[in-house]
């Protein structure tokens, strides 16, 4: 077990005045059920139920109270009700759907016991079953393979993570960073694949774990897959899936298939549902709000790049490159900054988006948006010259700010520059191992103009 992000979020959720059952969601083996026993070490009492046993599933009936219901937990459980704080998990909720309508009245009727669920596949339950969430009756966390930050705590590696928390990053530091994030971004941040890595510092002997995760995201299908035909289309979108990684895709044919745009679709709205991957639309916006366009075609994020690696066959160009830009077209370092943005979010599922100006003459494609305030300040992963940055060029002449933002390999820096138009602009170059930290940096820009970035 190490440290997780979330057990901060879980903390402020304990201690909150009104504090509502929590559902925690998040993709098979991204370590829900471990964070929450961690979590529980801070309570007088801890009740585990699982709903995929059948006498603990039983128990959910709508004809049960909640205070009657949780008289039968303890009693099932062979547990006294105590006058401390008493943590009740409720895991694989989406088993269910009686145990999702009883949230709200753990809330009403029993406000002091403390109560969180999660499930892998809650996700496609509710959308599959119609069942509604109690609206206001419950809040949300989301949990995510590890972050950089976390797989540093998770190898113990102190300076570095020391290094990483001083704003701007020190220069000195800037080398053995990338080292520990090139090693990271093949490793991935499934937890029980960091733990080996952690014990064994042997990259090779995680071949059966990777294939383990698969294999559990492949039982799945089953439980969610509405016939036999559509068995058949998720186990090919899910194998498909990693090598298609990072690039904008077509639902017709994906991966090669001969499925239709409906069919291919269902598949991946499934398993985007089952959290597996992300289809994250673009947006032709320069403005706020940024609405996404799904007529256009989507980018696919998996939920882990060390699984791409392993799936894609790419373990062994690690050691061949130092700059995660030079290979594979550059796509595992914008799937890297993709995972470590959607990693740092735990209140929202909102993906990040990217802009596009799809003109015959001019297209444009920027690789995300993130907003700051008011502002939507365009972010480009490149390995390239400040100046032949030319989509953001695009994307600058036409906002109506002037910041933006490189990560790439290379050292903290800020350039002042002008775009054709002549329009200057400020660039912040950050180091693509920063991308965690991107919003922090991105505020001190606009907001002091980069001067509050000493040392850039």
């Amino acid at each position: 077990m190490f440290n997780r992000s979330i057990l901060a979020k879980l903390r402020a959720w304990k201690d909150s005045a009104d504090r509502m059952p929590l559902i925690l969601r998040g993709a098979r083996q991204v370590g829900k059920t471990t964070a929450v026993e961690m979590f529980s070490k801070e309570y007088d009492q801890f009740i585990h139920l699982d709903l995929e046993k059948p006498k603990e599933a039983a128990m959910f009936s709508p004809a049960h109270s909640a205070v009657d219901l949780f008289q039968s937990i303890l009693f099932l459980k062979g547990l006294p009700r105590i006058e401390g704080k008493t943590l009740l998990f409720i895991d694989e909720i989406q088993n269910v759907p009686d145990a999702v309508r009883m949230l709200r009245y753990f809330y009403e009727d029993l406000p002091d016991l403390h109560v969180i669920a999660a499930g892998s596949l809650l996700e496609i339950m509710l959308f599959q079953k119609a069942v509604g969430v109690p609206v206001g009756r419950v809040a949300y966390a989301h949990l995510h393979p590890l972050t950089f930050t976390e797989y540093l705590e998770a190898i113990g590696h102190v300076p570095a993570l020391e290094a990483l928390s001083q704003f701007p990053v020190p220069h000195w530091a800037v080398p053995g960073l990338f080292e520990l994030f090139h090693r990271f971004s093949l490793v991935g941040g499934m937890p029980k694949i960091v733990a080996r890595y952690v014990d064994s510092k042997d990259v090779v002997s995680l071949k059966p774990l990777y294939e383990t995760i698969f294999h559990s995201f492949l039982e799945d299908i089953p439980k969610y897959a509405s016939n036999e035909t559509m068995k058949q289309v998720l186990s090919h979108c899910l194998a498909a899936a990693p090598r298609l990684a990072g690039e904008r895709i077509q639902f017709a044919n994906f991966g090669g298939s001969n499925y239709r745009s409906r069919e291919a679709g269902e598949a991946l709205r499934l398993l985007e549902r089952a959290m597996i991957i992300r289809l994250l639309y673009p947006t032709t916006s320069t403005e706020i709000p940024l609405i996404p366009d799904i007529r256009k075609s989507p980018r696919l994020q998996f939920l882990d790049v060390g699984l791409v690696n392993f799936a894609s066959g790419l373990q062994g160009e690690y050691f061949a490159h130092t700059d995660l830009h030079s290979f594979y077209r550059g796509k595992i370092a914008e799937m890297m900054v993709r995972q470590e943005l959607i990693g740092s979010e735990t209140t929202t599922r909102q993906p990040p988006l990217f802009w596009v100006r799809e003109k015959r003459q001019s297209p444009a494609e920027t690789d995300f948006l993130v907003q700051h305030g008011s502002l939507a300040v365009p972010v480009e992963v490149k390995a390239g010259a400040a100046g032949r940055l030319r989509s953001l060029h695009q994307f600058i002449k036409r906002c109506p700010h002037s910041f933006a933002v490189r990560l790439y390999a290379g050292p903290l820096e800020i350039n002042h520059l002008k775009t054709l138009e002549d329009k200057p602009f400020t660039l912040l170059n950050l180091p693509y191992f920063l991308a965690g930290q991107l919003k922090e940096y991105i505020r001190r820009l606009v907001e002091e103009g980069g001067r509050g970035i000493k040392g850039a």
